[in-house]
């Protein structure tokens, strides 16, 4: 799930890389070397690691693993952390490490399948400074901005947005806008994205081979935007989850095959598409009598045929043959083992 592609990462150009760095650490020169270093040291220091422990018998532990490692970015006073969903999700240890301080634990908040976002809170207040939101909103190719893991200011490198753009993962997950940057940074699960003002745009979640775009071969890294957590924040924090309309799911990993067909690469054991004898190898072609084209139509045409409960045809095609099969949509929240919160 950290990289949607098996084909190899290319790293991107030099020259793109030294361009970078010049245009984004140009505006702190214009500060007095002391002020530069305390306001640089108060924003990357709001980066924490974030490490996580999950039960062998977690739903995801196969899949993402039992133990667990990242960033998180501190964005409130009372040692609430904001991170990448797929950390901590299912996890029943939970540990931050803010720069020079002692390790803390912390307690499972939230996570929102949607866009990917988690929270968590220490049962500590931390010292370090929280990080302020920015606007992602306008942000778009050739903007410089900075990432950031956790170490301070040694572990942050500047980046350019390359490309935004809609994107599908094989895991039933569509994200609208996401940000695209380059070059590529390796410790990019929850990982800052921060503006030139000290403000917090977007949340590490994928390294991708394609950053400016399908086809186009640059090594680079996917964001979650900040404008997707905020409509969300208030029920993520009192419900640990966003209250919106629950989709249906169906339990099935998928790439855009052939002529924008959907291949089925796998699908959940016991789920809803397991259950109704989709198999690897099928080929979906239509959902609810609507032809589909592509994984991004696949995904917006299955969750407007429904929600959890529902019975969804698929139309398939299974070596020469066609056929349509039944599923009854499951809910994700259910299927997972989410009664960590508290």
């Amino acid at each position: 799930m950290a990289n949607p592609s098996d084909r190899p990462i290319r790293r991107a150009p030099w020259p793109l890389i030294a361009a970078v760095l010049l245009i984004v650490f140009l505006p702190f020169q214009s500060l007095r070397a002391a002020e530069a270093k305390k306001n640089l040291d108060e924003i990357f220091n709001a980066v924490v690691r974030v490490m996580a422990t999950v039960p062998a018998d977690a739903r995801t532990a196969k899949a993402l693993g039992q133990e667990r490692a990242g960033n998180g970015i501190v964005i409130d006073a009372n040692g609430l952390v904001l991170t990448i969903g797929y950390l901590i999700l299912e996890a029943d240890k939970i540990v931050v490490m803010p720069p020079g301080e002692e390790a803390t634990a912390a307690r499972f908040i939230a996570y929102d399948h949607e866009t990917g976002l988690g929270l968590i809170r220490t049962t500590r207040k931390l010292k370090v400074k929280p990080m302020p939101f920015g606007d992602s909103r306008n942000l778009k190719p050739r903007d410089t901005l900075v990432i950031s893991g956790f170490g301070g200011r040694t572990r942050a490198r500047p980046a350019m947005i390359v490309s935004r753009r809609d994107f599908a993962g094989y895991w039933e997950y569509l994200l609208e806008g996401a940000i695209f940057t380059a070059p590529i940074y390796r410790n990019f699960g929850g990982a800052a994205l921060i503006g030139l003002d000290g403000k917090l745009v977007g949340v590490g979640s994928l390294a991708v081979p394609d950053a400016g775009g399908p086809g186009r071969r640059l090594a680079g890294n996917m964001f979650v935007p900040i404008e997707k957590l905020k409509p969300i924040l208030a029920d993520l924090l009192e419900h640990g989850r966003s209250q919106g309309p629950r989709r249906p799911w169906i339990g099935a990993f998928t790439r855009e095959g052939p002529q924008q067909q959907i291949l089925v690469v796998q699908v959940t054991p016991d789920g809803p598409a397991a259950k109704a004898g989709i198999k690897p190898g099928d080929l979906v072609v239509g959902v609810a009598g609507k032809q589909i084209a592509g994984q991004l139509d696949f995904y917006r045409k299955l969750w407007a045929a429904g929600k959890p409960g529902s019975k969804i045809a698929l139309t398939i095609t299974r070596g020469p043959r066609s056929l349509t099969v039944t599923i009854t949509a499951g809910d994700r929240y259910r299927w997972l083992r989410m009664d960590k919160r508290g």
